[in-house]
């Protein structure tokens, strides 16, 4: 989905999927590599390839949780609900590091919990290309449409 990256805005897309794959591959995501990998309403999948630049010999605390906000804005935004004149942004998250991720790609599902008026919660798992569980997270996000 590599043309949808650059100027477009997500109001732009003609369908939801174009949206999702925007916003897990556009934008500031653009600048991690991150890839869409799929999506289907309340979940996302999102894949960061490795870059030496995200640590000496592992992968930092800060490129994970930058993986696990784009996946759950992602998730957040795969509601056929939400229209183009949306607008959304992450209040908050918790995350926990469970393993170390040691130069290896990593892949965030992220599933939405429950949509409420107007703020969201959803659970982000990030695991290694070996399917070890390296990070959990549960954030929130305001979206309204």
């Amino acid at each position: 989905m590599a043309s949808l990256v650059g100027e477009m805005t997500v109001s732009e897309f003609k369908s939801l999927e174009e949206k999702v794959a925007w916003i897990a591959g556009g934008g500031f995501a653009e600048l991690l590599g991150t890839e869409f990998v799929s999506s289907e309403p309340d979940r996302v999948v999102v894949r960061m390839p490795y870059q030496p630049a995200f640590g000496a010999d592992r992968v930092h605390g800060g490129a994970i949780s930058a993986l696990v906000d784009i996946a759950a804005t992602a998730a957040f935004w795969s509601h056929p609900d939400v229209t183009a004149q949306a607008r959304g942004a992450t209040v908050g998250f918790t995350i926990n590091f469970l393993n170390l991720a040691r130069n290896v790609a990593l892949t965030a599902e992220a599933t939405v919990r429950r949509r409420g008026g107007q703020l969201c919660t959803g659970d982000v798992s990030v695991s290694d290309d070996g399917g070890r569980e390296v990070a959990v997270a549960r954030v929130t996000y305001k979206l309204s449409n």
